[in-house]
């Protein structure tokens, strides 16, 4: 698939900062950049449009996950007890 650019602004001594410590960690902005790009998508984008995308661009589909949604409990109505004959006589 085609790459494409992104680019924002970040303030110059933080972004100095990032690089320093990241690099420490054998990490890059980029690396870490892409990676929360990709979860903002996975978040984002509908399954069946990321699996449309992946068909198109040839990689192999992984069968989608379905999330398991809660059943509606049907209400229920108490059970009540059998009316009993009244001990009274006409």
């Amino acid at each position: 698939m085609k790459k494409d650019s992104i680019t924002l602004p970040y303030d110059e001594e933080k972004l100095a900062a990032l690089r320093l410590y990241l690099e420490q960690k054998g990490q890059s902005v980029e690396q870490e950049m892409v990676s929360a790009v990709d979860a903002l998508y996975a978040k984002s984008v509908p399954g069946n449009v990321r699996e449309f995308l992946d068909l198109r661009s040839g990689m192999e589909v992984k069968p989608a996950e379905r999330r398991k949604r809660p059943r509606p409990q049907a209400e229920q109505e108490p059970v009540s007890a059998p009316l009993s004959e009244s001990s009274d006589s006409f």
